[in-house]
């Protein structure tokens, strides 16, 4: 039943689900799952099947790049280290041909600044521009600074409204405010004239974005929707339909069960879905 929302345990199990999506018209960003490691080994072990992992995606000619969190890579183990692994794989996907792009995931408030610092020395490296992303959440009341700041180095960002428990003083608690926020947001993105990434479910936040580029004249393939695998497929293929362009986000690995507990707490349905076949069962 985990297999609705994450690829499987292996690089093999990605590559498969990723192949599947192309052929349906979809883009990929693959995520080995897995965060907070504590040891250098565990770090470098994570790093080199990130790099496997490019180099199957080059390899196959797949539409696909790849999501990383800093935890994982060893921020808290050593924060040199992180970066020394990151850069490599930054560096890997821009020698590709065609070039590739590494997103650096946002994890909590704690890591904020360190992770776009992190993302802003990639970007400035010679060879990196346009080949590494940042994530800004619309909960969080610093993100229109952080938009303001990543745009005016050409950093390309995915926009999400964000996932973790934080306290009022760094992040709107009322779904108006992040909502609020998150429209405000995917405006500047969007007018920036960089390709970003909208990540969301909800059908209001994607008829608004929609609405605001017909209305401004912006191409439809400027930009790009992101839903997660699993979740709102429907959607995923309505949009392609429609000419959208259509990003899903594929987990995979031995640490899935964590992530599928936080997809069945974020939204009942899919809750739901898993009962439903419980039963079955």
């Amino acid at each position: 039943m985990s297999g609705r929302f994450v690829a499987g345990t292996k690089l093999e199990d990605a590559i498969r689900v990723t192949k599947t999506l192309n052929d349906a018209g979809l883009s990929v960003s693959v995520d080995n799952l897995g965060e907070n490691v504590t040891t250098a080994d565990e770090a470098r072990r994570s790093a080199a099947l990130y790099r496997e992992l490019l180099a199957q995606i080059s390899a196959r000619g797949m539409n696909a790049n790849v999501s990383v969190k800093l935890t994982h890579m060893g921020l808290d183990v050593d924060p040199e280290l992180a970066y020394e692994n990151v850069s490599s794989l930054v560096a890997q996907a821009a020698s590709m041909q065609p070039k590739n792009f590494v997103r650096v995931d946002m994890e909590s408030s704690a890591y904020t600044q360190r992770t776009l610092d992190m993302v802003r020395a990639l970007h400035q490296k010679p060879g990196n521009r346009g080949c590494v992303g940042a994530v800004i959440q619309s909960y969080m009341r610093r993100s229109e600074a952080d938009v303001t700041d990543l745009l005016s180095q050409g950093i390309r960002i995915r926009l999400c409204k964000g996932a973790y428990k934080e306290p009022a003083e760094v992040a709107f608690q009322k779904k108006s405010e992040v909502d609020a926020s998150y429209v405000r947001l995917m405006k500047m993105l969007l007018k920036s004239g960089i390709y970003h990434g909208l990540a969301t479910h909800d059908e209001n936040m994607i008829r608004e974005a929609q609405g605001f580029a017909i209305r401004e004249n912006i191409a439809r393939d400027a930009f790009e929707f992101q839903m997660l695998y699993g979740i709102r497929r429907d959607l995923q293929q309505s949009l392609v339909r429609q000419g959208w362009r259509m990003r899903v986000y594929v987990p995979f690995g031995a640490e899935w069960y964590p992530y599928l507990m936080r997809r069945l707490a974020e939204r009942p349905a899919n809750a739901v879905f898993v009962a439903r076949n419980l039963f079955r069962r």
